[in-house]
């Protein structure tokens, strides 16, 4: 029964590092000249980490926030399974707010840990 709680120990770690990676991001894309309009924006189950405008395009972000490289490169955790959320809940976003921009979905990449400065790598257009 114990192992249960250890599970929910290690999530909730990977949650405040995912906030973590959601903040440094944010941050990041402001310095670009990025104004952030939302940040965990939810759509039924699924949620959009950060929706920026990059001048006319709205900018759906999906942060990937990661320890080290160890197990994978952490674009590749973008299946598309979840690609297919992402575009929903975009729609949804875009018809909810009546939005009329070009979408363009990003990829940002956050790997390190809070101690020291993480590698950030920004993949535009990542689908």
């Amino acid at each position: 029964m114990h192992s249960n709680k250890d599970k929910h120990h290690s999530m909730a770690s990977h949650n405040e590092l995912g906030k973590w990676g959601e903040d440094i991001a944010a941050d990041y894309l402001q310095r670009q000249g990025y104004t952030i309009i939302e940040r965990n924006w939810k759509s039924g189950h699924r949620d959009l980490d950060i929706i920026a405008l990059d001048g006319q395009t709205l900018v759906i972000v999906e942060v990937k926030t990661r320890r080290n490289r160890l197990y994978t490169d952490p674009e590749m955790a973008v299946d598309y399974q979840k690609i297919v959320h992402l575009q929903q809940a975009a729609n949804h976003y875009v018809k909810y707010k009546h939005i009329d921009l070009e979408v363009r979905f990003d990829v940002i990449t956050v790997v390190g840990t809070e101690n020291n400065t993480p590698a950030i790598e920004h993949i535009k257009e990542a689908f």
